[in-house]
């Protein structure tokens, strides 16, 4: 008798992985006018001068990333050739649950020499970090690039901005040139700088739009010659992958994400041909999985919120306001050995957050001199999503 993977014999891809998220494309297809700003932006490098600093902004799955990376491996092709550049330090930090301190730190580990001992995690300060990064980066010397992927997202960034810019005319390095670039999903994060960043940053900005349809076609078609053997895929289902994204966001991970899993859904059935039906199917399947996504990245009290509302869904117990939600949140918290936020005006203020990020409806009541006016909360998703990701959270947690 043969075992459960004795049957599987064919599949309909030839390469999947150009499917998948971490794939970097060799050619970035229908950002031409971005790699030319970028282009022009990182010209100074060539020639020996400092460089200017760039602020990509744009929604995820826009390309930010894969350009960045794209335009970072073909700016230290060009330098190699270039008698005036000098020798080229690209160095890549995601900021998202980061620290300055630990950013810092990162930043002057990757600039140690191997035999030396990485920069303590305790006893010294991010002044103290700041101050071996310039030594570093001055015992290289050359020119640095820092990218800084969801710099939204770091705590002290007015401080980080305004030191690294600066560190040359402040005379905190001589020997080596310095540039930054910033990838940010919030089209508004320079408001929310100080004033002295925004007069002394002098950045470039390259903001990345939504994908149209065509734009979403003509990016699958590429993924999809490589991605299936010949004739696996419709170009229907291709067609219909890149319009229902279109509609939705505008973005390329949504759209390669209903390629492959509507490919995925098509194996399962033991279909050859990947079809409009098989699309429909995935869109389902995809959508489940961004929100689940969206759930894990909330922080710990948010998410006990969020399960408390979708065991009160179950009930039958919703809208429900604030007052309620507490009192389940608290034996939520309780239950996972926590201790709950104590005033009501924080969960108040977690239940408009979520509110703001899509996850609960509100229903605002206005009972007049009677009963005054509040409002209640729902789910504006299926609960069942909520609860199963809280439970394979605590399941990994454990």
């Amino acid at each position: 008798m043969g075992g459960p993977f004795s049957g599987l014999t064919e599949t309909i891809f030839a390469d999947k992985s150009v499917l998948n998220e971490s794939y970097q494309p060799e050619e970035i297809l229908e950002r031409d006018e971005e790699i030319e700003s970028f282009s022009h932006a990182l010209q100074d490098v060539l020639f020996g001068r400092e460089p200017e600093n760039v602020f990509l902004y744009g929604k995820a799955g826009l390309g930010k990333t894969a350009v960045t990376k794209y335009m970072m491996d073909e700016l230290r092709s060009e330098v190699t050739v270039r008698e005036e550049a000098n020798d080229l330090h690209v160095h890549e930090i995601n900021c998202n649950g980061k620290t300055l301190f630990m950013v810092v730190r990162r930043l002057v580990n990757d600039l140690l020499p191997e035999e030396s001992s990485p920069f303590p995690k305790r006893g010294l300060g991010t002044g103290d970090a700041f101050d071996e990064l310039y030594h570093q980066l001055d015992r290289l010397g050359g020119t640095h690039l820092v990218v800084f992927d969801e710099i939204d997202h770091l705590d002290d960034v007015n401080t980080l901005l305004y030191e690294l810019p600066r560190a040359r005319s402040n005379g905190h390095i001589t020997d080596s040139l310095v540039g930054i670039i910033g990838i940010s999903n919030n089209y508004t994060f320079r408001q929310s700088l100080s004033a002295k960043v925004k007069d002394t940053l002098m950045e470039t900005e390259i903001s990345f739009s939504p994908y149209d349809a065509g734009e979403l076609r003509t990016i699958l078609r590429n993924r999809a010659d490589r991605a299936f053997v010949d004739g696996a895929c419709d170009d229907s289902a291709i067609a219909k992958a890149a319009a229902l994204s279109a509609q939705d966001m505008g973005n390329a991970r949504q759209a390669i994400d209903l390629l492959r899993v509507g490919a995925e859904v098509a194996e399962r059935e033991n279909d050859e041909v990947v079809s409009d039906d098989h699309i429909e199917d995935a869109r389902t399947l995809v959508q489940r999985g961004r929100l689940r996504n969206k759930i894990r990245d909330q922080t710990e009290h948010a998410q006990y919120i969020l399960e408390t509302i979708a065991k009160l869904d179950q009930r039958g117990e919703v809208p429900a306001r604030s007052k309620k939600i507490q009192k389940g949140y608290e034996r939520v918290a309780e239950a996972y050995g926590s201790s709950p936020l104590t005033t009501l005006k924080s969960i108040q203020d977690h239940l408009s957050d979520l509110h703001m990020l899509g996850f609960l409806l509100r229903h605002e009541r206005n009972y007049g001199l009677k009963g005054g006016q509040y409002y209640e909360y729902e789910l504006d998703l299926d609960p069942s999503i909520v609860l199963e990701t809280r439970a394979e959270i605590v399941e990994v947690d454990e």
